[in-house]
């Protein structure tokens, strides 16, 4: 084992042998791992004392100068702390899942006249939530597919409250038309509570109460009803052959199954709810080398159920003996949960299942990142930078200067990484100058990095690139060098891409700092299609929060200039019209119906407006 400089073993003598959480730190203070125990000295100890540790281990051990603990009242809340902290600190020697923010639900809204809808975020227990689905196709497919059985709304309530005849949705058949009374408010409510039922997996409840209803409007010479009736028969049996993979029981359960392959590992989840399998997701951890399987399972049950709905069963494809995470878990969810392994019947077909899409995931992983490598390579062959890993790129978004915003999107090991793009709002320029845009962009981008690494390649707040893409031609490019060299930070390489003079997609003119001629790579070259990946993406994440940038700013402009509309008063306008736009469509009578709009209120808004 590599020798530490950290004196053990009177820190050992200090420990108490009570449950807690450990927080390894080198010299610089940056933390190097943080842990759990049931008996800190002991679990603390371990690290010097055995001499059978990973040589991955033994490189962090080598690197600690202190050990910060914090004692807890019991393990459970020990777990919940460590993955807390570790969410937060994202230390590099823990396993690391993405952290996806939300998953997404189906909602059923609690209007008068329930819309079916997809959502992400948080509850409102006016509205029915159904899930979570495991990824947004598998959400919106299930919408799609029970909007030709029941044919819910899906407008929002702007639309909805506004409409004077039916949208082309009534027309191809996937909306009864609720906003004009084409149907009646019980006959939509039975369709909404039928929907319900079979989100919740009931299908021979649903079938049940449609058969009698059908054979009712029959016996009743309702032939039309009775016809609508079997034609939704007849559409629920095509859904239930297309769509649901179903359970001989109500069951809720997450399925989580660990595949490794050719040094290469792979976490799927499957999803069950109401006895229905709702698809779903891989997950490909960071800083797994020299983890065990089992140890990727546990940080991932930890990570990912921390604030997270937990179903009252999860089946795992390897055992997992940590009674703490069953106590923590059970605790945040308000019911029992079993964590189990050994299971047989339909559950162990949905672990088999699960099993064999990790194993696909990880062979489409590994195709993947095989083509991102020679990307990779080809890019550092023609741009002289043997050791580029990491890829930054620069572009800015504006509508004739009005709401600039510059985005910066992040490649690096062989994937783009959304989790580490950055916006950044430009104020205090002249309008349209680009040139000003992307210094501030980049010095807001840099000067933290430049202030917390003093010292060439250290890692401080934020990671160093080895590469700048900046989106634009010899003005821009200018503009970057001048910034990185007031910061010290020349020695990173910069490229301009130009679009070239007939700007279309594999004309573009590289432009290097110090080189007079721009190089011009072959369509075709694998090192021009890395380029125009993440500049492409750079162009879409600028262009996305420039829109919302600009709708925000004339939405609010609009609104906030009329005296008596403050901000409850805007919001509930808004809300109730589903956007500026219906604001600026509504009546004055419409304006008067919605919290908090007198008549008189109405007609200064609607007067303000036109």
């Amino acid at each position: 084992m590599a020798d530490s400089t950290f004196d053990s073993k009177s820190f050992l003598a200090s420990l108490p042998l009570q449950p807690g959480v450990y927080r390894m730190l080198d010299e610089a203070g940056q933390v190097l791992y943080v842990g759990k125990a049931n008996q800190l000295k002991k679990r603390v100890g371990s690290y010097f004392q055995k001499s059978n540790l990973s040589p991955r281990i033994q490189l962090m051990v080598s690197h600690i100068a202190k050990i910060e603990v914090t004692v807890t009242r019991s393990e459970a809340e020990a777990l919940l702390l460590e993955n807390n902290l570790i969410k937060t600190l994202k230390p590099r020697y823990n396993i690391l899942f993405r952290d996806d923010k939300s998953y997404p639900y189906i909602v059923l809204t609690g209007s008068p006249s329930p819309r079916l809808t997809y959502y992400r975020g948080a509850a409102d227990r006016r509205n029915q939530y159904f899930g979570p689905y495991p990824n947004a196709q598998a959400a919106k497919e299930t919408i799609n597919l029970l909007q030709k059985v029941f044919k819910l709304r899906t407008c929002e309530e702007g639309v909805f409250n506004n409409r004077t005849r039916p949208c082309l949705l009534h027309q191809i058949h996937r909306c009864s038309a609720p906003c004009v009374g084409l149907i009646s408010s019980e006959d939509y409510a039975t369709d909404v509570r039928n929907a319900g039922l079979l989100l919740q997996g009931k299908f021979d409840e649903v079938e049940k109460r449609l058969r009698e209803a059908m054979e009712q409007a029959s016996e009743t010479m309702q032939y039309e009803h009775a016809a609508a009736l079997r034609d939704q028969l007849q559409a629920l049996h095509t859904v239930q052959q297309k769509q649901f993979v179903e359970s001989g029981r109500d069951t809720d359960a997450d399925i989580v199954a660990v595949v490794e392959a050719e040094g290469a590992l792979c976490l799927n989840l499957a999803v069950v709810r109401g006895g229905r399998h709702l698809g779903d997701k891989p997950f490909f951890p960071q800083n797994v080398q020299g983890q065990d399987s089992i140890e990727v399972l546990e940080a991932f049950l930890a990570q990912h159920y921390l604030e997270r709905t937990v179903p009252p069963l999860i089946v795992t494809s390897i055992e997992i003996a940590d009674e703490a995470l069953e106590q923590l878990l059970g605790e945040q969810a308000g019911h029992k949960v079993q964590i189990r392994h050994a299971v047989t019947g339909e559950r162990r077909q949905w672990l088999e299942m699960a099993q064999a899409n990790a194993l696909l995931a990880l062979k489409q992983q590994a195709g993947l990142q095989a083509g991102q490598s020679l990307r990779l390579d080809a890019l550092r062959s023609d741009l002289e930078l043997p050791d580029l890993k990491r890829i930054e790129c620069f572009d800015i978004s504006h509508t004739m200067g009005e709401a600039t915003v510059a985005s910066c999107v992040v490649y690096d090991d062989l994937a783009i990484r959304p989790q580490e793009y950055r916006r950044y709002n430009i104020s205090g320029i002249t309008p349209g100058d680009d040139y000003a845009a992307m210094k501030q962009a980049l010095q807001r981008r840099y000067q933290k990095l430049q202030q917390a690494c003093p010292e060439p390649g250290r890692r401080g707040e934020g990671k160093r690139p080895d590469l700048v893409l900046i989106d634009g031609g010899a003005g821009q490019l200018g503009m970057a060098v001048e910034v990185m060299t007031e910061l010290g930070l020349s020695d990173i390489a910069l490229v301009g891409v130009a679009k070239g003079v007939e700007r279309k997609p594999g004309m573009e003119q590289l432009l290097r700092p110090g080189v007079e001629k721009s190089l011009q790579l072959p369509p075709d070259s694998p090192a021009l299609h890395l380029i125009q990946q993440v500049r492409d993406e750079a162009h879409r994440f600028a262009i996305s929060g420039h829109r919302a940038r600009r709708g925000k700013a004339r939405t609010a402009s609009s609104l906030e200039d009329i005296e008596g509309v403050g901000e409850k008063r805007r919001r509930n306008l808004l809300t109730h019209f589903g956007g500026l736009k219906g604001v600026q469509q509504a009546s004055i009578e419409e304006l008067s119906r919605v919290e908090g709009i007198s008549p008189a209120l109405a007609e200064k808004i609607y007067q303000h407006l036109h």
